[in-house]
């Protein structure tokens, strides 16, 4: 008997070792994607000083950048706390202290964050809105980078990205999807549509405004990208609420956050807040590309 329970120790042992063995492995390969170093080509960007640019660039990062960032863009503290994944701070982007502005060597720094999803040094930011932002054309990002610089600087020393050795597993594993910067083609210039009422230039708001990644690449709906929070979005398809609201309901459902049906928005969950800073041709152009699309069912699994 005692050399069964002998052999039972060494078997439950080797087991506790491999496991452990296992995910060591599995913790530095996580460790190493997220330090690892990325190089891509410069964009060479211009980016503007008119007016009538920065002022474009504040409407574009009102709806796009203020949701994360905060109004003042000097960044909001545990922005993202999964427990015991770890937890994230939105950068402060002002040149104040503590932000990316001041910290900044080049144009292009900006451009490596926005549109390939890395620091200055080359690694990773966990910045899900890059998925979004690498397709912004070279003419909005170059007026959304002017903005940015534009604004007055706020000292705000902010933590960055902390991850847990549990999050590095998992990212290893594969059960935290791909990073930012795995994900995107990384164009070096990207074109965009003429402004104004249009299917083609909807669908370009829709990709650059965070759509699919709430609602899915399908726009059917899908999983919240928080992974600590369950929560399907809704169907934005002809096989949604959507089809049977009319282009005034769709903008009042945006300007004041409540669907025709008397449902609120959680700006928790649609940032509708940001999103009403859109113009009228702007969400009309939105509308026109959602009405184009396949009638779908709803995403549920």
């Amino acid at each position: 008997m005692k050399k069964v329970f002998k052999w039972i120790g060494i078997v439950l042992g080797s087991l506790v070792g491999l496991l452990l063995i296992g995910l060591g492995v599995l913790y530095f390969i996580g460790n190493s994607r997220l330090n690892k170093t990325y190089n891509f080509p410069p964009s060479n960007i211009i980016i503007p000083t008119d007016a009538a640019s920065i002022e474009y660039g504040k409407h574009r990062a009102e709806i796009l950048c203020e949701g994360c960032h905060g109004a003042d863009l000097s960044g909001i503290e545990q922005w993202f706390n999964a427990g015991p994944l770890g937890t994230i701070d939105s950068s402060n982007l002002t040149s104040g202290e503590g932000g990316f502005g001041l910290e900044t060597k080049s144009d292009d720094d900006f451009v490596r964050a926005i549109r390939h999803g890395i620091d200055p040094e080359g690694k990773p930011l966990f910045m899900p809105a890059v998925v979004s932002t690498s397709l912004l054309s070279d003419e909005d990002l170059g007026a959304i980078i002017a903005y940015v610089k534009s604004v007055p600087p706020v000292d705000h020393v902010t933590n960055g990205q902390n991850f847990t050795p549990v999050a590095k597993i998992m990212l290893a594993a594969g059960m935290l999807g791909k990073l930012p910067v795995e994900s995107v083609s990384h164009e070096v210039q990207v074109p965009a549509p003429e402004r104004g009422v249009s299917v083609a230039y909807g669908d370009y708001l829709v990709n650059t405004n965070d759509c699919r990644i709430c609602h899915g690449p399908n726009l059917n709906g899908g999983p919240f990208p928080d992974p600590t929070k369950t929560k399907i979005s809704p169907n934005l398809t002809l096989g949604g609420e959507v089809a049977f609201w009319s282009e005034d309901e769709f903008i009042n459902t945006i300007r004041m956050g409540v669907t025709p049906g008397g449902h609120e928005l959680d700006n928790n969950f649609m940032a509708w807040k940001n999103y009403r800073h859109m113009t009228d041709d702007e969400l009309k152009a939105i509308f026109m590309y959602l009405n184009s699309l396949p009638k779908l069912e709803q995403y549920t699994e």
